[in-house]
């Protein structure tokens, strides 16, 4: 009787991809081959070919499997890596026929993740993937376990090892779950923390590949690593950084997104897509270079849908170096920016991605003329901090002033917090647009003039006060 054996792999790999009539959206050979080329492996050759609908044994088609077996042999190739999901009889099959490894699109992904898990988190999420692959990989995956044991010591529970193996793979998978799940409460505490601190995060998603760590890299002054490889970054990275006309906020580096995202692997890293979920903005990295753009951008659409985003998305167009796109901001409707093109790697565009952040986070802005009085210490280092000044000097009175540029209702925020009224800082004409408006019934009564009514009645038709008369020193005779 034989025993079907799993085989070991190895880098020497023949890559097949088929093109399916039935798929609307089919798998990409480019970047099949980037995977491969990701996971380390040396592809020997590429079988391709066309069928309406998969074979039920071989997925290939026996004719197409004879000859990816001769492959096989006349290479002497340690793996064949398949461009779509397998199933586990089609697997079996096709290892029993050409004598070596056979792994699928999935399984592909699941080993360059653990390639580049690097964090306790990133390890306990890519083994519970690798568990609930595995788990449909049991059936009839290994024929030979399912042989009782006899013998003297040998007796047991009446289990076959198919059914022991099953059962320990489950309590495996229980305990990860345990340990991801008080990863997630961590990561909510810390998140807790943030807004309590009123602290904005910003969250980079997008394809893998796209530009993502050098981007960020580029906006916090770092060296986080980032290649030419897809998943380059799987754990996520947070740094805080002071963004300008923003402040502090804290910046994620999230892992890329690929077409067709095995559902175990979005169930497994939802500890980590909750980074996205709790941003206040996410920043949708694009590759503006790439042929395959917009079936990128829906593939992350639809995992953001997955995880029910409702975060307000920017996309940032990036590689602008190489579609000679100008760096500049679109806009959906007037303050609003939906889209900015960038170039991380060349540094252009970062002044209009600062401006469009700080738009979508604050709101409009609008430059202020401000005298600062003699006791408006800590507001003018606030003023420092968030990057908002843009001229300053000092008039005859010795008082500083600046000209600032930022929204109305966030230095109406910051006046309050330094226990200041738009008065005692600002001219009358631009103090008007920040005094609160008030209802009927919270005006004075007719015969006392309200001080935005005094104020108005001190300002001429060009917004600058009206001199007031000049009275005599010495009574007329």
């Amino acid at each position: 009787m034989e025993y079907f054996e799993r085989q070991e792999g190895g880098e020497r790999a023949i890559l097949v991809h088929l093109d399916i009539r039935q798929m609307q959206d089919p798998d990409d050979l480019g970047e099949f081959e980037l995977l491969a080329y990701s996971a380390g492996a040396n592809a020997l050759a590429l079988v391709t070919g066309s069928r309406q609908r998969p074979d039920a044994k071989y997925f290939v088609g026996s004719g197409k499997a004879q000859e990816i077996a001769e492959l096989v042999r006349e290479h002497d190739a340690d793996i064949v890596l398949f461009n779509h999901s397998l199933s586990p009889s089609q697997e079996r099959n096709l290892e029993a026929l050409v004598q070596c490894r056979v792994l699928d699109r999935t399984g592909l992904i699941l080993d360059i993740f653990a390639q580049r898990a690097r964090t306790h988190e990133g390890k306990l999420q890519v083994e519970l993937a690798q568990l609930n692959h595995l788990s449909t990989r049991l059936v009839r995956g290994w024929t030979h376990l399912e042989r009782q044991k006899g013998g003297i010591g040998l007796r047991g529970p009446g289990e076959t090892q198919l059914e022991t193996d099953r059962r320990l793979l489950q309590v495996r998978v229980t305990q990860l779950k345990t340990k991801i799940e008080k990863v997630r409460q961590t990561r909510a505490q810390g998140r807790a923390r943030r807004q309590k601190s009123d602290v904005p995060t910003i969250s980079l998603v997008g394809y893998t590949n796209a530009g993502k760590s050098t981007l960020f890299n580029r906006l916090v002054d770092e060296n986080i690593y980032a290649a030419d490889k897809l998943f380059a970054t799987l754990d996520p990275t947070l740094r805080r950084l002071d963004w300008q006309g923003v402040g502090r906020v804290v910046l994620v580096d999230t892992v890329g997104f690929v077409r067709h995202l095995p559902h175990e692997l979005v169930e497994s890293f939802h500890a980590t897509l909750e980074e996205t979920l709790e941003a206040d903005l996410l920043l949708h990295v694009i590759d503006s270079a790439s042929e395959d753009m917009h079936e990128q951008i829906q593939a992350v659409k639809d995992v953001l849908a997955k995880i029910d985003n409702d975060v307000p998305v920017l996309n940032v167009y990036n590689k602008i170096d190489l579609t000679n796109e100008p760096a500049h901001i679109g806009y959906a409707s007037k303050g609003q920016p939906s889209r900015v093109y960038v170039s991380s790697r060349e540094n252009l565009g970062m002044e209009e991605l600062s401006l469009a952040v700080q738009q979508l986070l604050t709101g409009t802005l609008t430059t202020f003329d401000v005298t600062l009085p003699y006791n408006a210490g800590q507001f003018k280092n606030t003023l420092y901090e968030l990057g908002v000044i843009q001229e300053e000097s000092y008039d005859d009175t010795g008082h500083e002033c600046l000209t600032i540029r930022l929204p109305s209702d966030r230095l109406q925020q910051l006046l309050g917090q330094a226990n200041l009224s738009p008065l005692d800082v600002l001219p009358l004409a631009q103090a008007t647009l920040l005094l609160p408006i008030l209802e009927p019934f919270e005006q004075s009564n007719n015969d006392e003039k309200s001080e935005i009514d005094e104020v108005e009645e001190l300002l001429t038709d060009d917004g600058y006060l009206a001199e007031e008369p000049v009275m005599d020193s010495e009574p007329k005779s």
